[in-house]
């Protein structure tokens, strides 16, 4: 399946918010970072052939660094967008 362009708005706690940001920073270069209360609010653009498999690896590789993490996040592709809460899918729409 061909890599499809997803839009990414999400955010991130963590008992961590040090580490998690470099993290983000290394991941997400091309996206915009923005510090919470609670953690971060996160906008970036990312290939991959499904919201689900890029929304693993996200919080995967978060987790790598502080395993309390979590992640909130609404994948938007063409005119589809998928939410999840961690690893759980909590919807689809057509935007």
């Amino acid at each position: 399946m061909a890599d499809r362009k997803f839009s990414l708005v999400a955010r991130v706690s963590t008992e961590n918010p040090e580490a998690i940001k470099q993290a983000l920073y290394k991941l997400l270069s091309e996206g915009s970072i923005m510090e919470t209360e609670d953690g971060f609010l996160v906008k970036a653009e990312l290939k991959g052939a499904s919201a689900r498999e890029l929304n693993r690896a996200l919080l995967s590789a978060l987790r790598r660094v502080e395993r309390k993490t979590t992640l909130r996040a609404e994948w938007t592709s063409r005119s589809t967008m998928e939410r999840f809460f961690d690893y759980v899918p909590k919807g689809t729409r057509q935007a």
